[in-house]
């Protein structure tokens, strides 16, 4: 047994887990984090993708106590409140998904690629980003839409003048 400590969504947790436990059974089993999502416990399908330390990263595959210091956004921390993120929005507006299996690890995916990348992206490298990510339903053409629509508005916002002070 190992203690560890993550921060996980903004929330600080220390817990003792096997030395075993992957972090996707932490998050899930340990914390109630149940929307990153156990597909194939190989790194084959990324419905497991969180952010770890900035980086999206297939859970399946990362022993909970490596992590161990670290910081987790999941699905369940890219909401403000109750305002979505961006790239939520994007595929709730471009039905970016069917059964929503592999939603959350795609969207976690797209969260780092648009950052990675600044927003600056084409259809190419979205596809080719998305490769390790996995959907049986949609063919990818409107996941790919949503992930071009979200890099869009990251790149309208960085664009956009800043508010002068006023006074």
């Amino acid at each position: 047994m190992s203690q560890i400590t993550l921060t996980v969504n903004g929330v600080p947790h220390t817990r003792d887990v096997e030395d075993r436990t992957l972090l996707v059974q932490f998050l899930r089993e340990h914390l109630g984090l149940t929307g990153t999502h156990v597909g194939c416990d190989t790194t084959q399908c990324g419905a497991c993708t969180v952010i770890l330390d900035g980086r999206a990263v297939k859970s399946c595959t990362i022993l909970a106590a490596a992590a161990d210091g670290g910081t987790v956004t999941t699905i369940e921390g890219l909401a403000d409140g109750d305002r979505l993120h961006d790239v939520q929005i994007a595929f709730r507006e471009h039905h970016g998904l069917q059964c929503g299996f592999c939603t959350p690890g795609m969207i976690m995916t797209a969260v780092d690629m648009i950052r990675r990348h600044d927003g600056e992206l084409d259809e190419a490298t979205v596809r080719h980003e998305l490769e390790g990510n996995l959907c049986r339903c949609t063919g990818y053409h409107n996941i790919v839409k949503a992930v071009l629509a979200a890099a869009e508005k990251h790149r309208a916002r960085r664009r956009a003048p800043s508010a002068l002070p006023q006074g």
